[in-house]
């Protein structure tokens, strides 16, 4: 079997973005573990925790698809919460014992990810993933919820090329959007044309040049709408077409149901 070429360079910045978010968090004293994040109701120990869970739950999927579709289908009929459950355990540590749970689960699940077949399909939460968007989907994850740790800590954070993984992901979730808010999805196009982090090139572009609809502006403007981690009006995306706005204003890059997304910033 012969290893596609995208598939070292998304394992080793899914390492990246591990990496970076542990850089972040790996000082805290209890009190900014505790500290509330943009997220409603959650602080960083919830974030952390959040991830930790669902990186496990990634394992699982990998080495044991049949007991993962069983967890699945319970969560599906309402017998099992995972957000309860990983609130649950997260809040019965101290901050340091969810960043071990988390250094844990993701080391497992990249263990797994390094000797997986990149051409196979998951079973996850909605509807099956080719491997390159299951692993996608977890830098994303990584990345959005790492977001609201920095934006709880006011800690810094560089864009890099690793948002491009986000960005196509918000591109191809277009339809999903829509979808998971029982909506018809627009058979429009539009053109996405993002503004590479420095040192990372120059433009990103998806959709044809032509397209009457079109979003414009930074990769990180764009991946903080995708993921529902900014509000349309903190943002300086050039937004053309009334599709292309509906669009943004629903956006949703993640699976399960419609996010709240967020109010403006103050």
């Amino acid at each position: 079997m012969s290893t596609p070429e995208w598939w070292p360079t998304l394992l080793a910045d899914i390492r990246a973005e591990h990496g970076d978010l542990d850089r972040i968090v790996s000082d805290l004293d209890e009190d900014d573990w505790l500290h509330p994040t943009p997220a409603e109701g959650w602080d960083v120990r919830d974030s952390i925790g959040h991830l930790a869970y669902f990186d496990d739950a990634a394992r699982k999927a990998i080495v044991d698809p049949d007991a993962f579709a069983a967890h699945v289908e319970a969560v599906m009929s309402g017998q099992v919460d995972p957000i309860a459950e990983h609130l649950e355990r997260g809040r019965s540590m101290a901050g340091a014992g969810v960043l071990a749970w988390w250094r844990e689960a993701r080391k497992e699940l990249l263990a797994c990810l390094d000797a997986a077949d990149p051409e196979s399909r998951l079973k996850w939460y909605g509807p099956p993933m080719g491997m390159r968007s299951f692993v996608t989907a977890r830098l994303m994850e990584t990345w959005a919820h790492g977001q609201d740790v920095v934006d709880a800590l006011h800690a810094t954070r560089q864009p890099t090329g690793r948002l491009k993984h986000v960005a196509e992901l918000g591109v191809r979730t277009r339809n999903f959007s829509y979808i998971v808010r029982g909506m018809e999805p627009p058979v429009t196009e539009v053109t996405v044309e993002l503004q590479a982090p420095a040192g990372y090139g120059d433009l990103w572009h998806w959709g044809p040049d032509s397209a009457p609809n079109s979003v414009r502006g930074t990769a990180l403007d764009f991946c903080l709408i995708v993921t529902e981690r900014r509000n349309l009006a903190d943002v300086s995306l050039k937004i053309e077409g009334d599709d292309a706005l509906e669009w943004m204003k629903i956006a949703q890059a993640f699976a399960g149901p419609p996010g709240p997304g967020r109010p403006p910033l103050a």
